[in-house]
């Protein structure tokens, strides 16, 4: 049996941190946008590490686990 926890996690949070998408920190006009489907340099590192900083506190320090089979 495999552990799919890091896919599934790991697909579904770059979903939903993909900078323009649903959300985008720093924006082109405020802190936050909501929905601007816009990007720039700054967005895309911001977005980087919270999805370093979320996958791996998800993975290693709360040890999810999902197997299927």
């Amino acid at each position: 049996m495999a552990d799919w926890a890091p896919i599934l996690i790991g697909v579904l949070l770059f979903i939903l941190l993909s900078p323009g998408l649903i959300f985008q920190i720093p924006g082109h006009t405020r802190h936050i946008d909501f929905g601007g489907f816009k990007t720039n340099g700054k967005a895309v590192l911001m977005h980087t590490i919270l999805f370093f900083a979320i996958f791996t506190i998800l993975i290693l320090a709360v040890h999810i686990k999902i197997y299927m089979g």
